[in-house]
């Protein structure tokens, strides 16, 4: 009985060792930034996860985090928001402190100045909000924005541009993939003279509750969502098995009309991929176009574009400005040099999958 328990115990050590491994803890004080009081209540998460929490009456927060890289976010109401890189690659202080500076409206009022409220914008501008922010795919069509009456429109006749605010977190419903999002619009922008989209944000995710058939369709539903997915393809880059995974690489000549590529037999060169402390630099600038073919690409894809029913691959052009770096979860820094058009662009919120999704 003796070396049993004893045989429990090791078992139950390992497991628990284990699982620190897997993970890593963030614990923070928010303040504010002017009177060094904490601010209790104050909403910390990383963007587009599960992981989320709230400080205590001390402005503590603590939240463990399976390994990988995110941009955590802290708010405080009347407060301007803050966006903290993490990783479990960094050194981990005791504590640390966020000092939050108070919101300054007039920053606000003058961005929008020269445009003038739509009282019927949601009338006028709802379903192109939503085909550009939510998506026009099938699984679009399960996602519903439950409070779309916080959505502010301003159009300026000078810029011919449309502006969308918030004014407060929009809650939307994926039922197709099983997640409520509280997403905290920072703005949405279309210029029709370029009809160029652009829209800045921070998504958190719950995990919706339901019946077992339900969560069983939901579980392949995120399964067929992630394959061939930037998730997916960040994740296996990371993982050296692009190849392995079904995804193909070509390098394009800087030439935007010639849309002939150099394939990519071996990206994990010394020269364009470098692993070091945990994470992976990749040393890539230009543009290059990524095929998938192992999920064929969606029908209303190919009807938007033309394209023959026959098209077997999912194809995405990437726009590298500088090097980036990819955590082990598939999250990657800084994104504002890394843009995509293409199947990429065209899949929206709706087939958005948080970074702590687990494939199996």
């Amino acid at each position: 009985m003796k070396n049993l328990l004893i045989l429990f115990l090791s078992a139950t050590c390992c497991t628990s060792l284990l699982a620190q491994e897997k993970t890593f803890s963030i614990m923070g004080k928010v303040i504010d930034a002017e009177t060094k009081q904490p601010l209790p209540n104050a909403s910390a998460y990383c963007q587009n996860t599960t992981q989320g929490t709230v400080s205590n009456n001390q402005g503590l927060f603590y939240m463990r985090l399976p390994n990988g890289g995110y941009d955590m976010v802290v708010t405080y109401t009347g407060y301007e928001k803050k966006i903290i890189r993490i990783s479990n690659n960094q050194p981990q202080t005791d504590t640390m402190l966020v000092e939050l500076g108070k919101a300054d409206k007039s920053l606000t009022e003058v961005a929008v100045v020269a445009s003038t409220e739509d009282p019927e914008g949601l009338t006028k501008y709802g379903k192109f909000f939503s085909e550009n922010f939510i998506g026009n795919t099938a699984s679009a069509g399960q996602c519903t924005i439950q409070n779309p009456e916080v959505l502010k429109f301003y159009y300026s006749k000078k810029r011919n541009r449309l502006k969308i605010l918030a004014k407060e977190d929009l809650i939307i419903v994926n039922y197709f993939l099983g997640y409520k999002i509280r997403y905290q619009l920072d703005s949405f922008s279309y210029d029709y003279s370029s009809s160029i989209t652009q829209y800045t944000g921070s998504p958190l995710f719950q995990e919706m509750d339901s019946t077992e058939d339900v969560k069983t369709q939901w579980k392949k539903n995120r399964a067929h969502t992630y394959l061939g997915s930037r998730l997916h393809f960040m994740r296996s880059f990371y993982d050296s098995t692009l190849i392995k995974e079904g995804f193909i690489l070509e390098k394009l000549n800087d030439d935007q009309q010639n849309v002939k590529g150099t394939f990519i037999t071996n990206p994990y060169n010394e020269q364009d991929y470098l692993s070091d402390s945990g994470d992976v630099e990749i040393n890539w600038t230009g543009r290059y176009r990524i095929s998938y073919g192992n999920v064929h690409p969606d029908k209303q894809f190919l009807e938007e574009y033309k394209l023959p029913p026959s098209t077997r691959f999912q194809i995405t052009v990437l726009e590298i400005a500088n090097p980036f770096v990819i955590e082990k979860n598939g999250y990657f820094y800084d994104q504002y040099d890394v843009t995509n058009t293409g199947y990429w662009a065209w899949k929206k919120l709706a087939e958005l999958l948080p970074y702590d999704y687990e494939y199996r």
